[in-house]
């Protein structure tokens, strides 16, 4: 693969790369115009998508940081994004062009103050994993294999003018408006610095790895604080396959009800008794071993759940609290899915949309066990998020919906469905993390 030798770092180098990139995407909308007149609007507009979504990523893919972060969050949600954004930028989960190696030993020194050669026994200038935030590299140290990561130069100084860059983007796709829509990018802005405090991340890494330590078929590397900063991270290196190859391939129906239980249970611990959660499940996270153990790796994006946003967001997964009404309305208001300044319109679309939305989407919550391989189930949840992505009602509306704490729980959950589902696990036990 490819490496890179620079990063834009400055706000005006990040900025002049996104505007010529909107160029870009200027043109290719001019394509599409000429598409219609010879093409099928299906055609046309499925060229537009797959001209957009290359040149945006090929943009994020060099800037790489907060840009290239929110790319990953958007593959992740298959049931609104059209599907070549979704395969372009799942990319950035765990490849992308890694730094040239010459960059890579001046990043580290001038993160560690000495190249990695003074640190280590050996170490690999040559990356074996590349995402978004940093890049993956193995070394030795006293006989044992190491992963170190490396966060990119200039990545955290950048987060808040990146997010004003793309911020105007992701009010459209979301429909976001009004003026306190800014809690949103501050819940969004505040996890992707925090990502990049690789000491805090060391911190909650052990942390987790020792509140769930008791959880069967799942394992956690351990951590050298000699060996890391606040830019560097050094971990035991975990063999195995990340979770979207092992899926890909893997027949065995026991293997994948064993990796699928643990892979909940974890889950489960962690919002139901932790009250804190992994909040960023995409493949890249998690690894198979040759044991058919899972992995869970990468603790920078953790989600506090607080007991005022916990307790009515559970409550509106039981089937009878959906199915009371005034409870149901109480719960959404709760959740601040519905505002006080409301129109009558909009409380009864919301209250209808949500209503559809919860009664699907909490189906696991009301059952002892659920099988996880149903196509059927998971292709209502992709037609309802494409119903109401195209909805021209919904469009007029604010968009602007909920608490904050929604945008890392959903995608947590979104996330968390989508593994699931690509691992086909059956008959798994929802409240197995009670009796662990």
């Amino acid at each position: 693969m490819k490496t890179i030798d620079k990063i834009p770092t400055s706000k005006i180098q990040r900025a002049s790369k996104l505007v010529s990139t909107g160029a870009k995407v200027g043109v290719n909308y001019l394509k599409y115009y000429g598409d219609k007149l010879t093409k099928t609007e299906d055609v046309a507009r499925s060229r537009l998508n797959e001209n957009n979504a290359e040149d945006i990523y090929d943009s994020l893919k060099q800037l790489k940081g907060s840009a290239l972060k929110v790319a990953q969050m958007l593959s992740m949600e298959k049931s609104i994004m059209p599907q070549a954004y979704v395969e372009k930028f799942s990319l950035a989960q765990f490849s992308v062009p890694p730094l040239s190696p010459p960059l890579v030993i001046k990043t580290f020194k001038s993160y560690f103050g000495k190249p990695p050669n003074e640190l280590y026994d050996s170490f690999n200038t040559t990356s074996v994993n590349a995402a978004s935030i940093g890049q993956v590299h193995i070394a030795e140290k006293n006989g044992k294999k190491l992963a170190v990561k490396i966060q990119y130069p200039g990545v955290a100084e950048s987060i808040s003018s990146d997010l004003a860059l793309v911020k105007p983007i992701a009010m459209k796709m979301f429909n976001i408006k009004g003026t306190d829509s800014d809690k949103y990018f501050k819940e969004v802005e505040g996890k992707l610095i925090e990502e990049t405090n690789y000491i805090l991340e060391m911190q909650q890494s052990k942390e987790i790895a020792a509140a769930c330590a008791h959880i069967p078929n799942l394992l956690f590397p351990q951590y050298y604080e000699d060996l890391s900063s606040e830019r560097i991270i050094t971990m035991d290196y975990m063999e195995g396959e990340h979770l979207s190859e092992f899926t890909a391939r893997n027949t065995n129906q026991k293997i994948a009800n064993k990796l699928g239980q643990a892979l909940w249970d974890f889950y489960m611990f962690q919002i139901h008794v932790l009250k804190k959660v992994h909040a960023d499940p995409h493949p890249g996270n998690f690894l198979v071993n040759e044991d058919h153990n899972l992995v869970a790796l990468d603790f920078g994006c953790m989600k506090v759940i607080p007991d005022d946003f916990y307790v009515p967001y559970f409550e509106l997964a039981t089937p009878e609290n959906i199915r009371d009404e005034s409870t149901f309305i109480s719960k959404l208001y709760q959740l601040e899915i519905l505002r006080e300044d409301d129109t009558e319109e909009e409380v009864q679309f919301f209250s209808e949309m949500f209503h559809e939305l919860l009664s699907l989407f909490t189906q696991p919550f009301h059952t002892e066990t659920f099988d996880f391989s149903d196509a059927d189930f998971f292709g209502k949840i992709a037609e309802l998020g494409q119903r109401y992505s195209k909805s021209t009602e919904l469009r007029k509306m604010n968009g602007n919906r909920g608490s904050k704490h929604f945008i890392y729980m959903n995608r947590t959950f979104f996330g968390l469905y989508n593994l699931m589902f690509d691992l086909k696990a059956k008959d798994l036990k929802i409240n197995n993390y009670k009796t662990l």
